[in-house]
């Protein structure tokens, strides 16, 4: 067979893609003080977080939960990211914590709803994607597996977003904790029916390297993960980590910690499936709904034209209130019977000029300015 040279498409999308550039939007949620801010700028190797202002004691009672938004454009051998952190300071963080998810749902839904109509548009040339497409959700190595809220905001916003459960400061926690924190969380998630981030799985031509690795990173959820942006010197090597008095933890030593193994899927091997999910699954879900709702009232409105059209009037029918409206009825009555007394008082008079007619013999229609005309002649 001759060469025709289509085995160059995946070449061309590369090109067009690298040209155009990738963009990936990661939500960042859970208590202050698990190490969130620290762990983006870990991952990314980035310093989001300079301008913050950090709360004291006092001032987070009275905090509420907000969403911010940090934006970096990071590029690597040519390939440029937008990268879009969304935060949510003060969540968990009150002292009644009832339905402190419901703003990050919101937003969530308002980055669907924006792009649905920008989809919908006239102009979808350069439509901006700020739909999120993946949560790392951070729990707290000091309970006994999930909390309340824990479960609350991983139910609440499992069917809008990518959840990848993290366990902070895993440095807290011996590595025998760390496995049987592991196990409980896991077991809780499959009990409460919540849905997280599945890893797709591996085609059956991938070599096995790749499938061992696959299968670690499904063993390793919740990332048991520890942050750091100071490096420090060991066996003679400068690395990051956080140093104590009696000894030193690595960030990027996968016996030390899962940041290598979350790093890789979040950057190297699954940030296409996240956007692809996030696409097929969620937004689909989303605008799906939207349809059905606009479709619903379409019908709605249709069926309410076709009865005014049967009833022959040309106006929307009017909705009765169900409360009577006591002042304008006591009006209505007395209108009534003013009318109905001048009936009766006009009514003697009437019939007493009526006979007064009756008497009275017919003359001529001189009364009408008609001339009754000559009499006629004796013949």
């Amino acid at each position: 067979m001759e060469y025709v040279g289509f085995a160059t498409l995946p070449n061309q999308v590369h090109r067009k893609s690298v040209k155009k550039g990738f963009d990936f939007t990661l939500m960042v949620a859970g208590e202050s003080g698990l190490g969130k801010s620290t762990l983006v700028n870990s991952l990314f190797l980035t310093d989001l977080y300079k301008d913050r202002k950090l709360l004291n004691a006092e001032e987070r009672i009275t905090q509420t939960v907000e969403i911010t938004k940090h934006t970096v454009d990071i590029e690597e051998k040519g390939v440029k990211l937008k990268l879009t952190i969304v935060d949510t300071p003060g969540f968990g963080d009150a002292v009644n914590n009832t339905e402190c998810w419901k703003s990050v749902a919101d937003y969530i839904d308002q980055q669907f709803e924006q792009y649905f109509r920008d989809e919908s548009g006239l102009n979808r040339k350069n439509i901006q994607d700020n739909r999120v497409h993946c949560c790392l959700y951070f729990i707290s190595p000091f309970g006994h597996g999930l909390r309340p809220l824990d479960v609350e905001f991983m139910k609440a916003l499992h069917e809008k977003v990518n959840i990848v459960p993290i366990l902070a400061k895993a440095d807290t926690l011996t590595p025998t904790e760390v496995k049987k924190k592991k196990f409980k969380i896991r077991e809780e998630i499959q009990q409460y029916g919540i849905k997280i981030y599945q890893f797709p799985d591996c085609d059956s031509d991938e070599d096995e390297d790749f499938k061992q690795q696959d299968q670690e990173l499904k063993d390793s959820i919740p990332f048991a993960v520890i942050g750091s942006n100071t490096v420090v010197e060991a066996k003679g090597k400068r690395v990051r980590g956080r140093l104590y008095p009696w000894g030193i933890v690595e960030v990027e030593n996968s016996a030390h910690c899962d940041f290598v193994k979350l790093r890789n899927m979040l950057v190297r091997t699954h940030m296409q499936d996240l956007k692809d999910v996030t696409r097929e699954t969620h937004y689909e879900n989303y605008r799906a709904h939207c349809i059905q709702s606009m479709t619903r009232m379409v019908v709605k409105e249709r069926n309410r034209n076709k009865l005014t059209r049967e009833s022959g009037t040309d106006f929307p029918i009017p909705v009765i209130p169900s409360t009577t409206d006591t002042e304008t009825e006591k009006l209505i009555r007395e209108k009534d019977e003013e009318v109905q007394r001048r009936h009766s008082e006009h009514e003697p008079e009437h019939e007493h000029s009526h006979d007064e007619h009756s008497d009275r013999p017919l003359e001529p229609h001189s009364d009408l300015g008609l001339d009754p005309g000559p009499e006629p002649e004796a013949s």
